[in-house]
């Protein structure tokens, strides 16, 4: 065919796909987190079907406070404190993804919530990277081959943040790409963690930090200014620093340097709207962001929670902003620019994967 293919669902689903800010342990099928509850004997489920669950983590992740959304995870993080269970969600987080058109993958997620059942920190790590690689194999063999990269989440109200980091560089070559802290953010600034950031600093290794999400300007200076990060885990509040002065943006001290510094903003429509971070979708400051040309990334936080995947989220951006096939690739070109993989890596997915699959679907 000749001229672009028609902007709807199933075409998104055929574009090439790269997200940096996907949970773990927010990303579960209803079944799966029903089946493993019945082998662990967790029986604290709100529902006992899947569609039922389904319903159930949508509309309390609607609450609009991201202290409420967080909640949400106690009966996910409580079905993967087993061997079979960290290998089962990991593999099926690959094929999932795998299925939705995404290429390249970083899924976080933090070890020291998984240790209920006796595993190290090391095993918890090593059974997620191991699932992570089964699903690799089986999206390849079923024609839709995807990379996966495992973050090092630490929880910004705990004190096991430098324990986290260690653990992240130890495992930075089998298939750990980076830390990150994350968890309510009032009340527990990231520079209270200066001695994990530090650490990977020192190691040379990467790291992103969840801020600006609910709470405002402060959290993201602190992330960027004190504690160096690489990349901002949402980083919507990033509009406090910006004002419309007779139809033209101002940018303070913070944005501009965030965007001089191409700081990666790791965006989630959905999710963004769902905690309160932003008042509606039309409101998210994506589309100002992406024309002031920071570098904003498409992303999908927590896919069971959200209802979501990165085709829908893109879908979203398009109905609501009126994106086309171009901004859809110049979005995911960003976000590969910003992974925590080597540069000949990213730029071989870019070169490879993602100009040429966009172009065929601009035809």
């Amino acid at each position: 065919m000749t001229g672009p293919m028609p902007l709807d669902l199933a075409s998104i689903r055929r574009a090439p796909k790269a997200v940096l800010h996907d949970h773990l342990d927010g990303g579960l099928r209803p079944a799966t987190v029903l089946e493993l509850a019945a082998q662990c004997g967790y029986a604290e489920l709100p529902a006992n079907d899947a569609p039922g669950l389904a319903q159930w983590f949508r509309d309390a992740a609607d609450s609009g406070s991201l202290e409420r959304y967080l909640e949400t995870f106690a009966h996910t993080v409580a079905v993967m404190q087993t061997p079979e269970g960290l290998r089962r969600v990991a593999r099926e987080c690959a094929v999932d993804l795998a299925a939705d058109g995404v290429v390249y993958a970083e899924v976080r997620f933090a070890p020291e919530q998984h240790l209920e059942r006796d595993l190290s920190l090391d095993e918890v790590v090593e059974h997620t990277v191991a699932g992570f690689r089964e699903g690799e194999q089986i999206a390849a063999e079923a024609g839709s081959p995807i990379r996966m990269v495992c973050l090092l989440t630490a929880m910004r109200h705990a004190a096991r943040s430098r324990e986290i980091a260690e653990l992240a560089v130890r495992f930075r070559d089998r298939g750990v790409g980076g830390f990150d802290i994350a968890g309510a953010e009032a009340g527990h600034p990231p520079s209270r963690h200066l001695d994990a950031f530090e650490y990977m600093r020192a190691n040379c290794a990467q790291f992103t930090i969840h801020a600006g999400e609910a709470f405002g300007l402060p959290s993201i200076h602190e992330a960027v200014a004190f504690c160096g990060c690489d990349r901002l885990g949402h980083g919507v509040r990033i509009t406090d620093d910006i004002t419309d002065t007779d139809g033209s943006s101002v940018l303070g001290q913070v944005a501009s340097y965030v965007r001089d510094k191409r700081i990666p903003l790791e965006l989630c429509p959905s999710s963004n709207v769902q905690t309160g971070a932003v008042p509606t979708l039309d409101k998210h400051p994506f589309d100002l962001l992406a024309r002031l040309r920071f570098r904003v990334t498409v992303n999908t936080d927590n896919r069971l929670m959200s209802d979501t995947d990165m085709s829908r989220e893109m879908l979203k951006l398009v109905q609501t902003f009126g994106y086309g096939w171009s901004d859809l690739e110049r979005f995911t070109i960003n976000a590969m620019k910003s992974a925590f993989i080597p540069f000949p890596d990213r730029l071989r997915i870019i070169d490879e994967i993602i100009k040429p699959g966009y172009a065929v679907l601009i035809g």
